[in-house]
């Protein structure tokens, strides 16, 4: 059974997500703060974190920048749910470091929907191949889940890497933006795309001068050169 931590401050929200997740087979976690959401995470190996951003004391936003600093937490998928819904919230989240961001209200479908999306798509990652993938100075260990620019290892959230994986599979191949959604994300909208832009932003970054591969096509998308 896997285990998601819900960290949700509204207990009528905690309530309805629970039960949901529940009765879809997932093993739910509850913590009505961030600092409480921590504990549990020292306590439990969680497969993935729903994440409210106003919360009581320790917010959302700085809830996610600890646990991407954090080796045993760094690559744990995050869905932030939120009322904040402006276009601005939203890539700040991505940037931070959130695999995905589900605006309020939203449904429970479409919730664990995304959900067993982005553990499905985790655990092919980490279950179909052992081997060492590389380019120029970029290599992955799959089998591990791990990424090294030059010999030192560096810190990727979960849809970074997939990102980065796929482009290393496919080099000189120009993927679209609706491609690169339903591809890693698992779901195809144009009203997403800036979701991968903000990753892509983020990937170049943490690549160093190495992010200069990744190549954007006008209208079109991004491939690696």
């Amino acid at each position: 059974m896997r285990n998601v931590l819900l960290i949700e401050d509204d207990l009528d929200i905690t309530e309805l997500i629970a039960y949901n997740l529940q009765k879809a087979g997932f093993k739910v976690h509850t913590a009505d703060n961030a600092n409480d959401g921590l504990i549990i995470l020292d306590e439990v190996a969680c497969d993935i974190i729903l994440l409210d951003l106003m919360l009581p004391g320790l917010k959302g936003m700085d809830f996610l920048k600890i646990i991407r600093s954090k080796e045993n937490t760094a690559n744990i998928p995050v869905i932030i749910i939120s009322a904040k819904n402006a276009e601005h919230d939203i890539i700040s989240g991505l940037n931070t470091g959130a695999d995905d961001y589900l605006p309020k209200p939203f449904s429970m479908e479409m919730l664990t929907a995304k959900v067993n999306t982005i553990l499905r798509r985790g655990s092919s990652i980490t279950g179909r191949s052992s081997n060492i993938i590389e380019h120029k100075g970029i290599k992955i260990d799959d089998a591990n889940h791990k990424v090294y620019i030059d010999g030192q290892e560096i810190k990727l959230t979960h849809k970074e890497y997939e990102l980065l994986r796929l482009f290393l599979l496919n080099p000189d191949t120009i993927f679209s933006r609706d491609r690169l959604l339903n591809s890693i994300w698992g779901y195809d909208s144009q009203s997403y795309t800036r979701t991968v832009d903000a990753h892509i932003a983020s990937l170049r970054k943490k690549l160093l001068h190495y992010g200069d591969l990744i190549k954007s096509v006008s209208k079109t998308g991004y491939g690696l050169q």
